[in-house]
């Protein structure tokens, strides 16, 4: 889909453009306070790259992401974050984070079986290590207020509330999402969050 409707964030606020290439993402204004209690289910994906180029992939799969909403993407600044929970000598990530209005009828389960296609075609495969590098992480983090509790699937997210990594992108996309079970927005979250992650938004060289 090259020509997706995608909203970057640019200093003075977000602009909507069709691009088809690599976008100058900044900081980018979300689904803020005045989206809360709309009613309408926003989707949160986390997004995650490790191995490989890691800019163009990270930046490249928010894009494909457009396949499963119905309408604008907001994506926000790339960040190089520290690996948490991952084998030693594991290199930096690139994360980001992505919102949007799911399409008619996709159901979680759908759009997580439409994001593990996604990162096997950009290679990832089963690893023998837990969290061992790879190169595209999507994380179903949100679908509305969706929950599941099942083996394979559990939604919202586990652990993404606890992760400094995953809020900070989020702020940017959606700050006045309301995680499900918590009360508290995102804003909140990780304005509350104590960590000793260390992440470095890219400067808008480093994002293109």
């Amino acid at each position: 889909m090259p020509n997706a409707m995608v909203e970057y964030y640019s200093a003075g606020g977000t602009i909507p453009r069709r691009r088809s290439g690599y976008g100058d993402v900044g900081r980018t204004v979300g689904w803020g306070a005045r989206g809360r209690g709309s009613g309408v289910a926003m989707v949160l994906i986390g997004v995650g790259s490790n191995r490989g180029d890691t800019v163009a992939t990270v930046i490249e799969a928010m894009r494909r992401l457009a396949a499963f909403a119905s309408g604008p993407v907001r994506r926000s600044s790339l960040w190089r974050t520290s690996p948490v929970d991952c084998p030693p000598g594991s290199p930096d990530f690139i994360n980001a984070a992505a919102a949007f209005e799911p399409r008619p009828g996709l159901t979680p389960e759908a759009l997580l079986r439409g994001l593990k296609t996604l990162e096997a075609e950009y290679g990832r495969e089963i690893q023998p290590v837990r969290n061992a590098p790879r190169e595209l992480d999507l994380d179903l983090l949100v679908f509305g207020t969706e929950t599941r509790d099942e083996p394979d699937f559990v939604l919202p997210h586990p652990r993404a509330v606890n992760r400094l990594f995953v809020l900070a992108p989020a702020e940017e996309v959606a700050p006045g999402l309301i995680w499900p079970g918590t009360g508290r927005t995102v804003a909140q979250l990780r304005r509350d969050l104590n960590s000793s992650e260390r992440i470095d938004r890219l400067s808008l060289a480093e994002q293109s």
